[in-house]
C-alpha cells in the first residue's frame, strides 16, 4: 500500500503543479501540502471544483484518440460528486442529455460523479458504452436486428429484465450501478432523445429505408483520470464527426451493413468489385447524413473540417510549447482520408495524463480472456 500511496503522491504533485502553473496561480506549496497530508490520512485525495473542471478539459486535451481537441476549452463541466443512489444519477444523466442536446446546437459537456476509492469497487458505475446506443437484438437463426456492436450488452440487459421491441434502433437502456448493489435500467423519455431521421437531397428512395440516428454521442464508459485519483463514471460528449455515423455505424459490414442495398437502390452492380460500387454507395450515404443533420438543424462536423480543426489546434499547442499526442489511426478520418490534412501527418502516441481510459466491462469477471488482454493497452486502466 505504501507504493500505492506514493505513487498517488507523485501523480498529484505532477497535476497540481500543473493546474497551478497554467492558471498562474500562487500558493501552489500549501496546496501541495494539504494534498499530501489528506493522501497520507486517507490514501485518496479530493479535488476542488476548479481543480476538476481543469482536470477534465486537459484529459480532453490529451485525449490521443479525438480529433475534435480544438474545442476543450469549452467544455462544460457539471459537479455531481454529491449524488449516492442510481436514480440521483440518472436524474443528473436526463439532465446532462437535455443540455447537451440544447435542440440541436450540440454543448460539450461531461457530468462527474464520485471518484473511485483504492482497492474498493466503483461508487458509481454506468454500464453502457454510450448512453444512447440501439441495441442489437440476436435471433435464433443467427440473424441480428440492430446494431451488431451492441449485441453483448442487449444481452446483458435482458438478462436484468429489459424486453425491447425487437426493432432495428430499439433505443436500450440506462444501467446503473450505486456500489456493490445490484444495477437498475432505467428508460430514457423519448422526450429527451433527439433522433434525425435520414434522407437523401436527390435519392427520394433513401427514407424509405428507415434509418435514422441519434444527435448526442455521449461516451459513459471510459475512466476519466486526473492526479491519480479515478471517476469511474464520468459520462461526456462533444458532437459526432460525418465519417462516424454514415461511414462506420451505416457503412461497416460488421454494424447496418447498408452500402448493398444503396448500392443496389443506386442500379450499381455488387457482383463487381471494379464498379466501385462500394465507393459510390458510401459517398451517396455521407452524403445523405450530411443532409439530414443539417436540415434538421442538429451539429455534425464533416471530416475535412474536423481535420484543418485538428491541424489548428496542434498549432495553437505547438505555441504554447506543449506536444500533442495523437492515435493516427482514429485521428485519420475512415473516408477520403488521403484528402485530409491529418493523413500526411504522424505524432508521437504517448499517454500522459489527465486523460481518458477505457475501463473493462461491468459485467465481464476479473479474470476473463478479455480483460487480461485489455490490460496490455495503454489506454486502459486498471490501478
Amino acid at each position: 500500500m505504501i507504493a500505492s500511496v506514493d505513487k498517488l503522491i507523485t501523480q498529484a504533485e505532477e497535476f497540481i503543479t500543473l493546474y497551478y502553473r497554467e492558471k498562474g496561480l500562487t500558493g501552489v506549496e500549501k496546496r501541495l501540502d494539504e494534498v499530501r497530508k489528506e493522501v497520507a490520512f486517507t490514501e485518496t485525495y479530493t479535488h476542488t471544483y476548479d481543480e476538476l473542471e481543469f482536470g477534465a478539459k486537459v484529459a480532453w486535451r490529451n485525449s490521443n484518440r479525438c480529433i475534435g481537441r480544438l474545442f476543450w476549452k469549452t467544455l462544460k463541466v457539471i459537479d455531481k460528486r454529491c449524488l449516492s443512489t442510481s436514480d440521483e444519477v440518472f436524474e443528473a444523466l436526463l439532465n446532462h442529455i437535455g443540455y447537451a442536446s440544447n435542440e440541436g446546437k450540440i454543448r460539450s459537456t461531461i457530468t462527474i460523479f464520485k471518484a473511485n476509492p483504492k482497492n474498493q469497487p466503483p461508487k458509481v458505475r454506468i454500464w453502457n458504452p454510450q448512453l444512447i446506443r440501439y441495441a442489437g437484438h440476436q435471433q435464433p437463426g443467427g440473424a441480428i436486428i440492430g446494431d451488431p456492436a451492441l449485441v453483448e450488452f442487449t444481452q446483458v440487459c435482458k438478462k436484468l429484465g429489459w424486453k425491447g421491441q425487437s426493432t432495428a434502433f430499439d433505443v436500450l437502456p440506462v444501467v446503473i450501478q450505486a456500489g456493490e448493489s445490484t444495477p437498475n435500467l432505467y428508460s430514457i423519455p423519448a422526450s429527451h432523445i433527439l433522433e434525425i431521421p435520414i434522407e437523401h437531397p436527390k435519392f427520394t428512395w433513401f427514407r424509405v429505408l428507415g434509418l435514422r440516428w441519434h444527435a448526442v454521442p455521449i461516451i459513459s464508459n471510459m475512466v476519466l483520470e486526473i492526479g491519480g485519483v479515478h471517476y469511474n463514471a464520468a459520462p461526456f460528449n462533444g458532437w459526432y464527426m460525418l465519417n462516424e455515423i454514415a461511414s462506420r455505424n451505416f457503412g461497416d459490414a460488421t454494424r447496418y451493413n447498408m452500402l448493398p442495398t444503396i448500392a443496389q437502390n443506386m442500379g450499381l452492380d455488387i457482383q463487381a468489385k471494379h464498379s466501385l460500387w462500394q465507393d459510390r454507395a458510401l459517398l451517396e450515404l455521407n452524403e445523405a447524413v450530411l443532409y439530414s443533420y443539417k436540415k434538421s438543424g442538429v451539429s455534425l462536423v464533416d471530416h475535412h473540417t474536423a481535420s484543418d480543426q485538428f491541424m489548428h489546434f496542434v498549432d495553437t499547442e505547438n505555441k504554447q510549447g506543449r506536444e500533442v499526442n495523437a492515435d493516427w489511426a482514429w485521428i485519420t478520418p475512415p473516408f477520403s482520408a488521403s484528402a485530409t490534412q491529418v493523413f500526411h501527418q504522424e505524432w508521437p502516441n504517448k499517454v500522459v495524463s489527465p486523460n481518458f481510459y477505457y475501463d473493462f466491462p461491468a459485467w465481464q469477471k476479473n479474470g476473463s480472456l478479455a480483460l487480461q488482454q485489455a490490460k496490455k493497452c495503454p489506454f486502459h486502466i486498471y490501478d
